[in-house]
Parts: structure tokens; C-alpha cells; sequence
């Protein structure tokens, strides 16, 4: 009788062998994309974000209860809602892909400058001291130019990226960039706010400069930025009555509040003066009652000194520094140029627009009319940072993951996280 040999069983295949079961694998990625720890810049970006909007409604709160007209909660509850609003657009905007950013550049443009072109719409638009950038809609009004600043960042990201391996020719530098940036502050500038298109020649310079431009090609636009704002500085009567404020040593006159410029800028410093370092106690600034005026706008860090002290002053500058430093995070370790000239020129926005308002509360600046992002009082200024925020979070997604050092140490196949590879496929 013959009998035929069975052949072995093969061994039962585990997770740590190289070839894994269907099954397994499934089972790891459909779990690894929703569990997937995210990079450090993500939390740190997005903490910041969410505290510094948090400490802006506490503020607001204090900044306004005093003189609020119906009730204390009036101002602040508009506020909540534009946070309610805009801190979901930040998590939604990390989601999305460099593809769609990259997509929406145009199309996100045109539609900035053409919002930005309802405020000469008559009946729509809205003047305020001096300025015409806002618009009102069936009650609420709204400040285009904010969303502006992301547009044009993204836009700038977008033709650098494209024009990469052009860059060493001024020409490519200059067109379609000078034009188009000149359209934009344009818009702006028609509204005559000046403050809000330095920061959007910030951003265009900044963009520049991440972009890996020689200097000299460099140098031509920033000359021309200083020249445009000294020409739009001298061409206004009430511009200039500002800067001569600033320089001039205060007098008498600026106690009463027909002084005219040097009035405010005075009284900030007086908030600041009376906090020292402990500060008068959150809700007992004195300066709010009427004689601060734009106490929960453009001067709400004066609220913060007088109340918190110096203590609170550090603490939000400690949490833009925080910031700067995620975002900074993002522009080194990219691979990607699309990113480091975005993750460049929105860094310059809310950073910079920040030490701007600080540095005129100061008075080391004269006013400018910026508000200090994510904690004045102005909900298309909170959407548009927490929208900005949620483009460097979305960018964070993507920057390459460093192996541990014990698989590097055994020669093991680093592990990306789950989704890493559609992300990058995507890309």
C-alpha cells in the first residue's frame, strides 16, 4: 500500500512577519487614519489658537460690559458666535489636501477682491473714522479685506511654487506678482486703510522671501512697498496728523478728548502704566469707562496690561512666540515650496499684525488701526486667523515623520503613519 506524504502545514502568519493578512492590514489602516497621532506643530498651533481666542473672549467680556447699551453680554455673545463659527472652519480647513489649496488659489482671489469691491457699493459699505472697509449685511458688518490676507497668501504661494525654477529672472518675479499685489492693496487703499495694507505688503514681501528669491530682485520690491506707504502717508491729512502725534512730545491738549490724534495713543499708555505688574484685577480697568476709545479693538492689549499687569502681557506675547515657533516649525521641515511660501506669508500676518498692534499701543508705532489677531473684538478678523490657522494645520499634516531611533538602530523599514501615503499620493 502506498502512501502518499502530506505535505507541512505552513506556519500561521503573524503581524510581525513582512507579508501581513489582508485582513490585519485592513484592520490598521481603517484605525491608523483616525487614531493617527498628528506632528507636534499641529497641537501646538492649534492650542495656541484656542487659548489666545478663549483669553480674547474673557477681554472683550471685560473690555465692553461697562459701557455695553441693553445688556453686559451683548458684545461678547457676537463674538462667541464668529468663534462658534470659525473654530470648526480651522478643523475642517486641516483636513483638506495640498491639492485643494493649491486648486482654490485663483478662484479664492478673485472672489477676495471681489468681495473686497462691495464696500463702494452704496448702502453696503461702511465708513469709520475716516476708513471705508467694512461692509453691513442685514445688520452684522464684516471687514473683506481680512479674508483678503489669506487669499492673497495662498495666491502668492501658488505662482511662486509654480514659477519655482524661474525665480533667477526678475521678470518671472515681477509678473503676474507686482501687478496682481498692486490690484489687491489698490482695492484696499481706495477704502483708505492704510494699516490693513501695510500688512497685506507684508504678506507679499514675506511671501517673497520664503519663496528663495535672490536679494537683489528682493530689494526692488520692498522699495517699492516703503514708497507706496510713505506716498499714502503724506496724501492724508489724517494720516499725517498721526505720525506728527507720534513724534511730537504729548502736551496738555491731549487730555481732552477733542484733542484729535495724540488723545488715544495717550490714554493706552495710562492703562498700561496703571496695571504695573500684578495689574488692577481682571473687570476693574478704569480706562474702559469711556475715556479709552476702541478699548476692545485696536487697544484691547492695553485693557490686558491695566487689568492683568505685566504678567499678562508676557503671557500673550509667550503665546504668539508659541505660535511663531509652530509655524516656523512648518517652513523648516517642509520638503514642499507651495507650503513654506504660504506657511511664510500667514506667519507674517498674524505674527506681525500682532507685535504692529502691540508696538502701537506701545507707542512705538503710530496707530494704525490693526486689530491684535484672535483676541479684538471683530468676528471676520477671528474667522479669517482661525481659518489662516487651519491652513498651517492642514500643511503640519504633511511634513515628513522621523523614524525612532531603535528601528533606525535595527535596520527596521521606518513606519509612516496610517495615511501618510494617500496623503502623499494626493499630493
Amino acid at each position: 500500500m502506498t502512501t502518499t506524504p502530506s505535505r507541512p502545514t505552513p506556519p500561521p502568519t503573524t503581524l510581525a512577519d513582512d507579508g501581513q493578512t489582508r485582513s490585519g492590514f485592513a484592520a490598521r489602516v481603517s484605525l491608523g487614519r483616525v487614531f493617527a497621532p498628528v506632528p507636534s506643530e499641529f497641537l501646538l498651533l492649534a492650542s495656541t489658537a484656542l487659548i489666545l481666542t478663549g483669553f480674547g473672549l474673557v477681554m472683550v467680556l471685560s473690555a465692553t460690559m461697562a459701557t455695553a447699551n441693553a445688556s453686559p453680554f451683548e458684545t461678547v455673545l457676537k463674538q462667541a458666535v464668529f468663534a462658534l463659527l470659525g473654530i470648526p472652519l480651522m478643523f475642517i480647513a486641516s483636513r483638506m489636501p495640498l491639492r485643494f489649496w493649491k486648486r482654490i488659489a485663483w478662484p479664492a482671489l478673485v472672489a477676495g477682491i471681489l468681495l473686497q469691491l462691495l464696500v463702494f457699493v452704496p448702502g453696503l459699505g461702511v465708513r469709520n473714522d475716516g476708513n471705508t472697509n467694512w461692509i453691513s449685511v442685514f445688520g452684522f458688518q464684516a471687514q473683506p479685506s481680512e479674508f483678503l490676507k489669506l487669499a492673497l497668501a495662498v495666491w502668492l504661494g501658488f505662482v511662486l511654487y509654480r514659477k519655482q525654477t524661474l525665480l533667477s529672472k526678475w521678470q518671472h518675479v515681477f509678473i503676474p506678482v507686482v501687478p496682481v499685489g498692486a490690484l489687491v492693496i489698490g482695492t484696499v487703499m481706495g477704502g483708505h486703510d492704510l494699516g490693513t495694507a501695510m500688512i497685506l505688503m507684508a504678506i507679499l514681501l514675506g511671501c517673497l522671501f520664503f519663496s528663495g528669491v535672490k536679494l537683489r530682485l528682493f530689494v526692488i520690491p520692498l522699495i517699492l512697498v516703503v514708497a507706496a506707504a510713505a506716498v499714502f502717508a503724506v496724501t492724508s491729512p489724517n494720516r499725517m496728523a498721526r505720525i506728527m502725534s507720534f513724534l511730537n512730545v504729548d502736551s496738555t491738549d491731549c487730555y481732552f478728548a477733542d484733542a484729535g490724534s495724540c488723545y488715544q495713543p495717550l490714554h493706552g499708555i495710562w492703562a498700561l502704566a496703571s496695571g504695573g505688574i500684578f495689574g488692577l484685577g481682571l473687570g476693574n480697568s478704569r480706562e474702559k469707562y469711556q475715556w479709552l476709545p476702541a478699548a476692545a479693538n485696536d487697544y484691547i492689549f492695553a485693557i490686558v496690561g491695566e487689568e492683568l499687569g505685566l504678567i499678562g502681557c508676557a503671557v500673550v506675547l509667550a503665546l504668539f512666540a508659541l505660535y511663531a515657533v509652530g509655524a516656523f516649525h512648518i517652513v523648516r521641515k517642509t520638503h514642499d515650496p507651495f507650503v513654506r511660501i504660504v506657511s511664510g506669508g500667514i506667519t507674517i500676518w498674524i505674527v506681525g499684525q500682532a507685535l504692529v498692534n502691540i508696538g502701537v499701543v506701545l507707542r512705538i508705532f503710530p496707530v494704525l488701526g490693526v486689530p491684535l489677531p484672535f483676541m479684538s473684538q471683530g468676528g471676520t478678523s477671528l474667522v479669517s486667523g482661525l481659518l489662516a490657522t487651519g491652513v498651517l494645520l492642514s500643511f503640519a499634516r504633511t511634513l515628513p515623520v522621523r523614524a525612532p531611533a531603535l528601528e533606525v538602530a535595527s535596520g527596521a523599514r521606518p513606519v509612516r503613519p496610517a495615511g501618510a501615503e494617500a496623503r502623499s499620493a494626493r499630493r
